[in-house]
């Protein structure tokens, strides 16, 4: 639990569906505008971030090779790499990424997010987190509406040997 973050910005809510792990054990979630359709990327994952290492880790989804742009910005980095864009800090082993299309999504809002961030507590790791426990078994899980109604939901492979 010591990864899960949560952010605020306005206009901007969490897209349930894409809360999830990154790397080993690290957290991601975005959260998404629908009046502008831009989107933010809230990532948390075990590592450093300094002055020697700013420009040598990639900025999240710019791709790799790209060549970063860093900048202090208070207690934060400011990161650039092509159209992507995030703040970054360093915190008790781990670093905490707010990134977004710089196109869609303006540097204030950026870091208003970032500044934001802070590590889930009990009430918003329920509103983040998909329920566990007792009574949060196949039931209650949301309608997918594309898989058979009864089977295992594998494709149906009657077509014969040759396709």
């Amino acid at each position: 639990m010591e990864l899960i973050y949560v952010t605020e910005a306005p206009g901007y809510a969490l897209a349930k569906q894409s809360v999830g792990v990154i790397g080993n054990d690290g957290f991601s979630a975005l959260y998404f505008s629908a009046g502008t359709g831009g989107q933010i990327q809230l990532s948390v994952d075990r590592g450093k971030l300094d002055e020697a290492t700013c420009a040598k880790r990639s900025v999240e989804s710019s791709g790799s090779g790209e060549p970063v742009e860093c900048e202090r910005d208070g207690d934060l980095w400011y990161r650039a790499a092509a159209a992507t864009h995030e703040y970054a800090r360093a915190h008790e082993g781990h670093v905490v990424r707010i990134s977004a299309d710089a196109k869609l999504v303006d540097r204030a809002t950026l870091r208003r997010a970032a500044e934001k961030a802070h590590r889930a507590d009990n009430e918003e790791l329920g509103k983040v987190l998909p329920p566990t426990g007792e009574g949060a078994g196949a039931d209650e899980m949301p309608e997918r509406g594309d898989l058979p109604p009864v089977g295992d939901g594998a494709p149906n492979n009657d077509v014969g040997a040759d396709g």
